[in-house]
């Protein structure tokens, strides 16, 4: 791939190399069944951009703009996002696997996490201000010194994070998530 931008492609099961992702910028393409694993992302700019069912397994990500971006059925365990481009930024998953994911200190405002599994995130200092947790698995997922003003969790579950160390004012919760937000009491609720 000799190019530096592409614009309206579609790439379908493309085993990407390091060195055809780093410094390339992609607009408004369509990437499905890719794999990204062998991937050093370095300064990449994605703007109104699919991935669908795309590995990014273990991938190193480092200065990535992803504005108007869309993942969905991505697997992106262990994968950093600290690195990532915060201006102008813009993008969502759907039915993702997140497992071990690190979102540390970011500012993902009214981000939108659909049906994925987030086991053992980390968003600690992170900016969840109005971001949609709709049916996801948050087992082992680190909130601390997270604000999460006015997020909905009322469709999640197995979270566990302490109102005296996040910000959760208007926060949403289900009856059934209301245990997640005692158990440092070790109390048991009926």
């Amino acid at each position: 791939m000799a190019n530096d931008f592409f614009q309206d492609q579609r790439f379908e099961a493309v085993v990407f190399q390091e060195d055809d992702i780093k410094f390339k910028e992609y607009e408004n393409c369509q990437f499905v069944n890719c794999d990204f694993t062998n991937c050093f992302f370095t300064s990449v700019y994605f703007v109104d951009c699919t991935f669908i069912e795309c590995n990014f397994n273990d991938t190193k990500i480092n200065y990535v703009s992803l504005r108007g971006v869309a993942f969905q059925k991505c697997d992106f365990t262990n994968v950093n996002f600290a690195m990532t481009d915060q201006v102008i930024y813009d993008f969502n998953f759907t039915d993702c696997l997140l497992d071990y994911a690190k979102f540390y200190a970011l500012k993902l405002k009214k981000m939108q996490f659909t049906g994925c599994s987030l086991v053992a995130a980390d968003f600690m200092q992170t900016d969840l201000t109005e971001a949609v947790f709709d049916n996801c698995d948050l087992r082992r997922t680190v909130f601390i010194q997270t604000t999460l003003n006015k997020a909905d969790f009322t469709t999640s579950y197995n979270y566990v994070l302490d109102p005296e160390v996040n910000k959760i004012k208007k926060a949403k919760f289900s009856q059934e998530g209301l245990s997640g937000l005692l158990a440092k009491y070790d109390i048991v609720i009926k």
